[in-house]
């Protein structure tokens, strides 16, 4: 019979105006060389780089065993620019167990929360503070910062759930939002 393992429970700080989550989280952290070919102008994405190397996004992960009965969590801060006329973003992923929901909930700023399944449905839901949306099992995700000040959520998922990156950087994401006449304008690719 296996020994179940009991934690203690705890609670962290999360400062809306940073992200930042303390007691101290595994900080993760997205270059825009970490990014290579998602972007749709690749031209845009190879001048920029040259440029500089910004930091598109940091996340700041709770650390809690990452196995079933487990809740990961953490904030994600994505900061305002863009490649081109599209807008800084995310890499995104699928679960590994696709099976498994998640939730995003804006705390500071504004974005997009894009998602699509493997058969190409797709949805996007325009997030401000106070907006928390539900991703359903089977539907890969991506946000994006289409404002001017960081793009702030926090997501809360199975802690067996797991990240596929591979399979949105073979396949492309279908959703792309572009800046139009100062707005930010969702396409299908």
């Amino acid at each position: 019979m296996k020994e179940n393992k009991i934690m203690d429970p705890f609670y962290v700080e999360i400062s809306c105006e940073n992200g930042n989550v303390s007691p101290p989280a595994r900080l993760i952290s997205r270059k825009l060389s970490d990014l290579v070919g998602l972007f749709y102008d690749q031209d845009a994405y190879n001048r920029a780089l040259a440029d500089d190397n910004p930091v598109l996004y940091e996340v700041y992960e709770v650390r809690v065993p990452e196995e079933e009965g487990h809740l990961l969590s953490c904030t994600t801060v994505i900061y305002p620019g863009k490649v081109g006329k599209e807008y800084y973003f995310t890499k995104g992923h699928f679960h590994v167990l696709e099976n498994r929901a998640e939730i995003y909930t804006c705390l500071r700023g504004q974005g997009y929360l894009l998602m699509t399944t493997r058969a190409g449905k797709t949805h996007s839901i325009a997030m401000r503070p106070g907006i928390s949306a539900y991703i359903p099992p089977y539907w890969s995700h991506r946000t994006l910062n289409c404002g001017e000040e960081p793009f702030i959520f926090y997501g809360v998922w199975p802690g067996d759930a797991g990240h596929d990156y591979e399979s949105i950087v073979e396949q492309e994401f279908p959703l792309r939002v572009f800046e139009e006449n100062g707005q930010p304008v969702v396409k299908i690719k």
